[in-house]
């Protein structure tokens, strides 16, 4: 199988080709997010207030990266079950969030979101966090700092190895 090359930030027309199963090298910048900075997300959507970074046409990586060893943009940063962001996910895909990218299975909820605002859900391989790591070339808090591991970062990152694990249609890998 070949992996198809995708840019960051993404666009309906990509998302739209992507399908349940692809292989995809990512390439940009993407942020970075588990289950305190998305609670805070969603917080300021609550009180009408903005998103601290524009969110429109982004990934979202559900990691919390260790520290990186001299030399290194980042430590090991192996993705995290992406179940845990369900009950903010909706609310994030309607404000224009394009791709999440994790591990495991998404609630219907998400996936039917995911459909209405055609966005796509990426499985990273676990275990290989210090392999995914290679391909990180730079990191930047954004903000949550005081979360430590789990503040918002911004990453580029070069030929970041995914697959398409359900796709802006709803199919899904987990279920065949």
């Amino acid at each position: 199988m070949e992996n198809i090359k995708v840019n960051l930030p993404l666009t309906d027309d990509i998302v739209s080709g992507l399908k349940a199963g692809d292989s995809v090298l990512l390439t940009g910048y993407m942020y970075t997010g588990r289950d305190a900075a998305h609670k805070r997300l969603i917080e300021l959507l609550d009180s009408k207030e903005d998103l601290p970074f524009d969110i429109k046409n982004q990934a979202i990586y559900y990691v919390g990266p260790a520290p990186a060893k001299p030399g290194y943009a980042i430590g090991p940063a192996g993705p995290t079950t992406s179940y845990r962001m369900d009950i903010y996910t909706p609310k994030l895909l309607e404000k224009g969030l394009k791709a999440m990218i994790g591990k495991g299975l998404r609630s219907n909820e998400v996936i039917d979101s995911m459909k209405k605002n055609n966005a796509v859900y990426f499985a990273a391989i676990g275990g290989a966090a210090a392999l995914i790591s290679k391909t990180i070339k730079s990191k930047e808090i954004i903000c949550y700092e005081d979360l430590g591991a789990e503040a918002i970062h911004r990453l580029y990152v070069e030929d970041f190895p995914v697959i398409v694990a359900i796709d802006s249609k709803g199919n899904n890998i987990y279920d065949r």
